[in-house]
């Protein structure tokens, strides 16, 4: 939790086992939540931030009950990166709440769950945002404005880096350090050539669990969420970046031969549309990089969010036409 001039930040993950209120961590945010108006200066937003289901839990709607009674307004959105350009599926739930006096800019919105970032961009379509639209063309729709994943990746694919008879990675370029962090060597050419051996996917895993993996290729348009166990599990984890296309996609085509590898930390970033300056300090293992990743926010989302949060009404004047006493809005 954070709290910055006035303004509760709570990120939580509630509805772990489907306990709902009776997970010890959900009696502390209630607690949070019931002290609100007994703090000398009660703050005048909150931001909430869960997984998505947490808006069927007992624990949500606790939550909506003390923030009416605390005279708070709400405005509840699901989002998430593909619908702002991003090939990511992050989908997560969000509360914006504002004390009275203050209002939301679409005040028609309050008290609903919202599934399009419309409204965030000073939309007032109000059909479109409340419910969720799950048609496979709407799906489609929505993935063909995401940008490729080759445009978040770090290494791009390059043929003399590849046998393309054995479909393998030539991954012995460049040393690795201890802690993740690649070594750049500047060959003849006046290129960087960099390993990725620590990345690639063992065998003895893709024959495990290769029918349980998600791959995806750097023409694809969505990838699957990560989680904090990626690069320590593949199963559920996050995509798997095949960096041999075959000439059939998927799992029909063998996986072995498609040299499938982890996406790297500061592609996992790109996604999350972190800044460019963005790194991590050198003693932050690799694991310990995807795990903060895996428990991070997606900045695409969450800053149009936290604008319209922060934004106020517009001041509407209202003119008078003295022909006939009617008026309306400028």
């Amino acid at each position: 939790m954070g709290l910055m001039r006035g303004f509760f930040l709570l990120p939580a993950n509630l509805t772990l086992g489907k306990k709902h209120s009776g997970d010890a961590r959900a009696l502390s945010f209630l607690k949070i939540l019931e002290l609100i108006p007994h703090t000398s200066q009660p703050p005048s937003m909150l931001f909430v931030e869960n997984v998505v289901g947490f808006e069927t839990s007992d624990t949500h709607t606790k939550m909506i009950d003390i923030l009416a009674k605390t005279n708070f307004v709400v405005q509840e959105f699901i989002l998430s990166p593909l619908q702002f350009g991003i090939p990511y599926s992050r989908p997560r739930y969000f509360c914006l709440a504002k004390r009275k006096p203050s209002s939301f800019q679409n005040q028609l919105l309050n008290n609903r769950l919202l599934w399009s970032p419309s409204p965030l961009f000073g939309h007032d379509d109000n059909t479109v945002a409340i419910e969720h639209d799950q048609s496979q063309e709407s799906c489609d729709e929505l993935l063909q404005s995401c940008e490729p994943v080759e445009k978040f990746l770090e290494f791009k694919n390059h043929s003399d880096q590849m046998d393309t008879e054995s479909g393998l990675l030539d991954t012995t370029i460049v040393p690795i350090d201890a802690y993740g962090a690649l070594e750049k060597n500047d060959n003849a050419n006046g290129r960087n050539d960099i390993s990725l051996n620590q990345y690639l996917v063992p065998l003895s895993l893709i024959e495990r669990w290769g029918s349980a993996m998600d791959i995806v290729y750097p023409d694809s348009k969505r990838c699957c969420c990560f989680t904090k166990s990626y690069y320590r599990y593949v199963k559920g984890t996050g995509s798997l970046l095949a960096t041999v296309q075959p000439k059939k996609k998927g799992k029909s085509s063998s996986l072995k031969e498609q040299c499938l590898r982890f996406f790297t930390p500061r592609e996992v970033a790109n996604l999350h549309s972190f800044p460019e300056d963005f790194h991590f300090p050198q003693h932050i293992s690799l694991r310990q990089r995807y795990a903060l990743l895996g428990n991070s926010l997606s900045i695409a989302v969450v800053a149009p969010v936290l604008r319209y949060l922060f934004a106020e009404p517009s001041v509407q004047i209202m003119q008078i036409f003295p022909s006939n006493g009617a008026y309306t809005h400028i």
